[in-house]
């Protein structure tokens, strides 16, 4: 099919490859703005921009789906409009598709969406998901209306997860996975234009993330805390306090072992200790270890380095 694509984050990057690969005519590519990175804050081109480029691509970079990009749409359908695209395709692009571009490929758009709709409609679906305590994720690919992610779906799929898999690990396993419920999609639309199955049950909402919702709170039990940090990492990021200043978690681990490091039945929630070498958090019950962290304004380090330098013992909140 003659498609055009929109995506931006590094997870868009497999659905783009599979077209090129499917031998799908890939007309151009939607993606938005360079946007600066790391401290130097250097101008950096999207993932998805940076894999067209490669693909040999046309690009439009636009942060918002507006007038500049339907003129462009229908541009790539030359002169007459005869090869105006036959489908849209979007994953993670980052902005709403709206008319008069919404109508125009002959088939409309599609995206493939990292949840089981209708729950977790909206921006974060993984995230919330992950930290609703879900080990089932999945993915859906349904045709674009003007509701939030409301359209009918054209091909589902889902897999579990280990507890403890962050959102950033679990995106970019959805992401491969993903292409096979875009590939069914993609046929099941070429076998019949009309394809599609109406969304069944009640919607939950998967609404962006802000800083706050990365800060843990130590006073509940292991599985629940593992289940937040596990859905705010990478981003927004999971922090606690020590002395008032931040302390990212950027990896904690399950504590299977028994024996004093399961175990915080006499340790105050918050308190982490060295025990046989690791950093093992206690929050309001059970225990994990603290694999990695970066205190404020330092690199990223070593739990138990960090642990041994406060005097193997610290109180977070």
């Amino acid at each position: 099919m003659r498609i055009v694509f929109a995506g931006t984050p590094e997870f868009a990057v497999p659905s783009l490859r599979f077209l090129v690969e499917a031998g799908h005519d890939v007309l151009g590519v939607i993606t938005r703005e360079d946007a600066p990175i790391g401290r130097k804050r250097v101008l950096t081109p999207s993932p998805v921009a940076a894999a067209a480029e490669e693909l040999g691509l046309r690009v439009l970079k636009a942060n918002r789906l507006g007038d500049e990009a339907t003129e462009w749409v229908a541009a790539l359908g030359g002169h007459s409009g005869s090869e105006r695209p036959e489908l849209g395709v979007i994953v993670a692009y980052g902005g709403l598709v709206r008319e008069p571009l919404l109508s125009l490929p002959e088939s409309g758009w599609i995206n493939l969406h990292f949840s089981e709709l209708p729950r977790w409609r909206g921006a974060a679906p993984v995230q919330r998901a992950l930290m609703a305590g879900e080990r089932r994720l999945g993915v859906t690919v349904f045709r674009l209306v003007p509701e939030l992610d409301a359209g009918d779906i054209l091909s589902e799929d889902a897999r579990d997860f280990a507890p403890g898999t962050s959102a950033g690990e679990a995106l970019a396993e959805l992401a491969d996975f993903g292409t096979s419920a875009l590939d069914r999609a993609v046929r099941a639309l070429e076998a019949d234009p009309a394809a599609g199955t109406a969304q069944e049950g009640e919607p939950s909402y998967a609404h962006k993330l802000g800083r706050e919702d990365g800060r843990l709170d130590l006073t509940l039990p292991a599985e629940v805390v593992l289940a937040r940090w596990a859905g705010v990492t990478p981003e927004p990021g999971a922090f606690v306090l020590h002395d008032a200043q931040p302390l990212k978690l950027q990896r904690l681990g399950v504590v299977e072992a028994p024996g004093d490091a399961a175990s915080g039945a006499a340790t105050p929630s918050g308190t982490a200790r060295l025990v046989g070498g690791r950093a093992i958090l206690h929050p309001g019950s059970g225990a994990l270890e603290m694999i990695r962290v970066q205190p404020a304004g330092k690199p990223e380090m070593d739990g138990a380095a960090w642990l041994r330098g406060r005097g193997g013992e610290a109180v977070l909140s």
